[in-house]
């Protein structure tokens, strides 16, 4: 037993020694290439311009109104005048439903109508009394409001101009109330409605100018205005909801496209750096970039902001001015000596001769 412990000492011994040593030896490897001078390295000073601060939100487009078109009681069709996709203008008629109790009930109305006058021509001459002419009067007003409601849900007309986007029904069908008949839609202008952070309540304001990039034409940009800013942020979510407007005067924005609404709500002086000048590290969604102080090489931690073309725009951990190495970087450690050359990456393009169409 005494030998056992003793071997098993001695192993140990021996397994910490040898940590001792790769553990010594890597950090004199780590020292020594601190020490070596690199060369080949090339810095730049990081320079710093306005940037337009930017949000990004995604919506889908829609009619600026939408009607829901349906008769008040099930009947039958009888007429269909449109088809999916026609353009139709305020007051048109859009069907027509039988028109069977409409009839009985215009055959009330005119009936009451002269039973009224008559009543009217006694009362002024004596002939009546008031409860007879009031009796009289409200009956005929009762069946005008009565056949008015029937007709507009007989002959269906449109509330809006725009365009018709469904139709569930056909001449002839049984309308059950289950679908509506017609759904029209107004657009022009149309509608986006986004859902923005609560950090930016205060930096959205109705009328303020908004681009609008849409999928189905992806080398145009739509002008777009903030039409409504809802008073109010949502617990759940801590967002609240933009209603933005497209003229649409041609009509080539229709509802259900994929929209991207891009806000500029500030301007801030930001230093800007190539991108090639941003190194990330491995396993983490750390970025750095390596500067030249004295002839050393220090890595800075920094805040990426925009990719600006060919340039990131640093929101913390660098100030105007320092010299940041543009290549080089993979031979570098931190606190190496370095012999660095000024001057710019051999794949940086200078932000104003970049395209951004």
């Amino acid at each position: 037993m005494k030998q056992i412990i003793k071997s098993v000492g001695t192993a140990a011994l021996c397994l910490l020694g040898a940590i001792l040593v790769v553990g010594c030896a890597g950090k004199k490897e780590e020292q020594g290439a601190a020490k070596e001078t690199v060369r080949g390295v090339t810095i730049m000073a990081a320079s710093a311009k306005d940037v337009e601060q930017v949000e990004i939100f995604t919506g889908t487009v829609e009619g600026f109104n939408t009607n829901n078109i349906s008769p008040q009681s099930p009947g039958r069709i009888e007429r269909i005048n449109v088809e999916v996709g026609d353009r139709v203008y305020k007051g048109q008629r859009l069907a027509q439903m039988d028109a069977s109790n409409l009839n009985q009930v215009r055959l009330q109305m005119e009936n009451n109508k002269m039973e009224f006058e008559r009543t009217k021509q006694l009362f002024e001459i004596g002939g009546a009394s008031q409860s007879e002419y009031d009796a009289r009067k409200m009956a005929y007003e009762v069946s005008q409001t009565t056949y008015n409601n029937l007709a507009v849900n007989t002959y269906l007309n449109s509330p809006i101009s725009g365009v018709v986007t469904a139709r569930n029904y056909d001449a002839g069908d049984m309308f059950s109330g289950a679908m509506p008949l017609f759904t029209v839609e107004q657009i022009r202008p149309v509608k986006i409605k986004v859902n923005a952070p609560e950090g930016l309540f205060g930096q959205i304001k109705k009328g303020q100018s908004v681009n609008i990039k849409l999928d189905v034409y992806p080398d145009e940009v739509f002008e777009g205005k903030v039409h409504l800013v809802y008073p109010s942020i949502s617990a759940a979510s801590r967002t609240f909801p933009i209603e933005i407007t497209i003229e649409n005067s041609n009509e080539r924005v229709r509802p259900g496209m994929f929209a991207r609404a891009i806000f500029v709500y500030a301007v801030e002086h930001n230093v800007v750096v190539p991108d090639v000048a941003v190194v990330k590290q491995m396993g983490s969604g750390d970025h750095y970039v390596y500067t030249v102080v004295d002839n050393k090489v220090v890595f800075n931690k920094v805040k990426l902001g925009q990719l600006i073309g060919t340039e990131y725009e640093i929101k913390s951990g660098l100030k105007e001015g320092d010299m940041i190495i543009v290549e080089g970087q993979g031979r570098v450690v931190n606190g190496q000596q370095v012999n660095a050359t000024v001057g710019e990456p051999a794949s940086f393009v200078p932000d104003n001769l970049v395209d951004k169409n």
